[in-house]
C-alpha cells in the first residue's frame, strides 16, 4: 500500500514562499511519477518524472514553482514563490506508475492547507 504524506502548509503573506514536502512509503519511490494538485477538483499544479529529469507545471504557477525530488529520501518537494491569494487551497501530492502526465494518478495524500493572505 503506497502512502503519501504532505506537510509544510500554512499561512503566508502575498509575495511569500513555502516549500511543501511529500513523503512516500510502501512502494518503490523511483517507480513513480509524482504530481501536485490543488482543490476539490484536483487542479493540476506540477509533476516530475521518476528521475527528476523532466517536469511539467500549470500555466497558473509557471515560473513560480521548482519541483524536485530526492529518491534516497522518498520525498518530492513543491517550493512555491511569489504566492498570491488565488493560490489559497488544499494541496495534494499524488503518484502514478509510468510516464509524466497531468492526470490519471493512482495514489493520493490527504492534503495540506496553504493560505495566502492579502
Amino acid at each position: 500500500q503506497v502512502q503519501l504524506v504532505e506537510s509544510g502548509g500554512g499561512l503566508v503573506q502575498t509575495g511569500g514562499s513555502l516549500r511543501l514536502p511529500c513523503a512516500v512509503s510502501g512502494g518503490t519511490f523511483s517507480d513513480y511519477t509524482m504530481g501536485w494538485f490543488r482543490g476539490k477538483e484536483r487542479e493540476f499544479v506540477a509533476a516530475i518524472s521518476w528521475n527528476g529529469g523532466s517536469t511539467l507545471s500549470a500555466d497558473s504557477v509557471k515560473g513560480r514553482v521548482t519541483l524536485s525530488r530526492d529518491n534516497a529520501k522518498n520525498t518530492v518537494y513543491l517550493p512555491m514563490n511569489s504566492l498570491k491569494p488565488g493560490d489559497t487551497d488544499v494541496y495534494y501530492c499524488a503518484a502514478r506508475p509510468g510516464g509524466l502526465r497531468t492526470s490519471d494518478y493512482n495514489f493520493w495524500g490527504q492534503g495540506t492547507q496553504v493560505t495566502v493572505s492579502s
